[in-house]
């Protein structure tokens, strides 16, 4: 049996929302919500529109699917940070996910952002609030269960109207 402490759920919580606003906002920002940017994004945006979810935030969960963007840079970098003890873990994930990047022709850098700055994020969870590195991690995989584990047209929705409040809807 697996037992948590409300400290540890304190933790996981923390890094759940900080992981969320560190990828959607880095994701948002970078521009995924208005095109796809790599193959199969533009398939799996329509499909979750015609699912009833919103255009914007199907490429953006199809961009993410398809393409290491910052929910895979954030928690890549989490991981390499608890894996590495450090910083260096966190930065070299973020060199994985530029290779990543490079690899799957994507043109942004979204995915080599987030996992920079989710290294300087799980930086000071760690070294500044006292926090266990591994629950940033268990708090990343919450975040993206969020937008693709629960319910995809929900979440899509969400995400649109996030992305139209800061300027990045589709350009069809």
């Amino acid at each position: 049996m697996i037992t948590l402490t409300w400290e540890q759920a304190l933790e996981i919580a923390t890094g759940a929302v900080l992981a969320w606003l560190n990828f959607v906002v880095v994701d948002i920002l970078m521009g995924l919500p208005e095109a796809p940017g790599v193959k199969g994004a533009e398939a799996i945006g329509r499909s979750v529109e015609r699912r009833g979810g919103d255009i914007a935030g199907g490429y953006f969960m199809g961009n993410i699917v398809c393409s290491p963007d910052a929910s895979a840079g954030t928690l890549l970098a989490a991981a390499g940070y608890w894996c590495l003890g450090g910083p260096q873990g966190g930065l070299l994930a973020a060199l994985t996910v530029y290779v990543g990047n490079r690899l799957c022709a994507d043109p942004g850098y979204a995915g080599t952002i987030g996992a920079l700055a989710a290294t300087a994020l799980v930086t000071v969870y760690h070294r500044v609030l006292g926090f266990d590195p591994i629950n940033f991690v268990a708090g990343m995989v919450l975040a993206i269960t969020t937008i693709h584990g629960i319910d995809h047209p929900t979440a899509s929705r969400i995400i649109g109207d996030i992305a139209r409040r800061l300027g990045r809807g589709p350009r069809e």
